[in-house]
């Protein structure tokens, strides 16, 4: 699996309208073959910071990275961030979210 996490700093004049902007791309993204999430959300700590957590199967990045949506959201997102975002992305030898074994509720 690819997992990847990317944080977005936006001009302030669009932060309150970041998500909306990049809602066709991220409902486009959802509906692909071999997507496993594509979720956004918010820095408690920096409002202009959002932070996108991905997860792929390993033969779907690259039917992703050249899809028109995605094209199109490389074009259109620059305009609203006040720098090039920041990534990690990593081939993970996991399937999906795992449950975390230093905390357990029962």
């Amino acid at each position: 699996m690819i997992f990847i996490v990317v944080k977005f700093r936006t001009k302030p004049e669009w932060t309150d309208r970041w998500l909306e902007h990049v809602r066709p791309f991220t409902e486009a993204t959802r509906a692909e073959p071999g997507n496993r999430w594509f979720d956004w959300s918010r820095s408690v700590d920096d409002p202009d910071e959002f932070v996108l957590v991905e997860a792929f199967d390993d033969d779907a990045a690259e039917a992703h990275v050249t899809s028109a949506h995605f094209q199109e959201a490389m074009a259109t997102m620059p305009q609203a961030l006040q720098q090039t975002p920041l990534i990690v992305s990593q081939t993970v030898d996991q399937d999906g979210w795992g449950e975390m074994g230093e905390l357990s509720v029962s």
